[in-house]
């Protein structure tokens, strides 16, 4: 669907100038790819409000780091008041995930499917974007455009699956695309050409996916620069008519 940039493409070539002036809006930014992603974002001059759990250092100007306790729905809801009062995003990027959680791996068999693990899964990356999503979509002014990605997987999808395993992640991450394809639904009826997608990242040189680097090749171990690099172009290219769908870094459409 998209061209693929290549790794030294500068940064001006992703964004047009009315990209310059846009609100970005980024959740879990102390990650690799969404810290990656808030000094992107920075450098071609937007003004990015870069959301962490904990306080994290951008050396940009133009970064604001919001620190947020999403367990405390309280200070969440006044943090987000606080934030659109002044500052409505045009772009919001949801970059929270979890593979591993605590010293539990993915499973490889029925046999090792752990009910509290996949909770834990559920929690991050399933309840986590939604109840993000339902914080920035009912702040939203009825004519305001925007585009919502969140970061999914492409073993989210039911008919890509050929290898099996992998139970709470794979449907955690199948879970949130439903999400997202029945957010984009309702919201395509109030904001018509807003768009609600999941972006598959690739796999990305982080914490997440270092214990399973062994078998990709070097050509598709990205940094979280790169990353970063192939998703806001991504973003970029974005139509209304893509609203409700997961693309991955190349900008082609994975099936449900």
């Amino acid at each position: 669907m998209f061209l693929m940039l290549t790794v030294n493409v500068l940064c001006c070539k992703i964004f047009s100038m009315n990209d310059l002036q846009k609100n970005v809006l980024i959740f879990g930014a102390n990650g690799a790819i969404g810290h990656s992603l808030s000094v992107l974002y920075a450098n071609v001059g937007a003004s990015v409000f870069a959301v962490t759990r904990r306080s994290h250092v951008f050396e940009k100007p133009n970064i604001k780091n919001i620190v947020v306790n999403y367990d405390d729905e309280q200070a969440f809801e006044g943090e987000m008041d606080s934030l659109f009062s002044e500052n409505v995003p045009d772009i919001v990027v949801v970059a929270c995930g979890a593979l591993c959680i605590g010293d539990k791996m993915p499973e490889k068999s029925v046999g090792d499917i752990d009910a509290q693990y996949m909770e834990d899964l559920y929690r991050v990356n399933t309840i986590l974007p939604t109840m993000i999503m339902k914080r920035v979509v009912s702040r939203m002014p009825r004519d305001k455009d925007f585009k919502f990605a969140a970061l999914s997987a492409r073993v989210g999808s039911i008919s890509d699956n050929r290898l099996g395993g992998w139970y709470g992640y794979r449907a955690s991450k199948a879970a949130l695309n439903m999400i997202i394809k029945t957010a984009s639904i309702e919201v395509g009826r109030k904001h018509r050409n807003s768009v609600i997608v999941g972006l598959h990242p690739g796999t990305v040189d982080s914490d997440l996916s270092k214990p399973f680097q062994n078998n990709v090749p070097d050509d598709k171990l990205f940094s979280s620069d790169q990353s970063a690099e192939y998703l806001s172009e991504v973003i970029n290219n974005l139509k209304s008519a893509d609203s409700g769908k997961a693309f991955d870094w190349k900008g082609d459409i994975i099936e449900p």
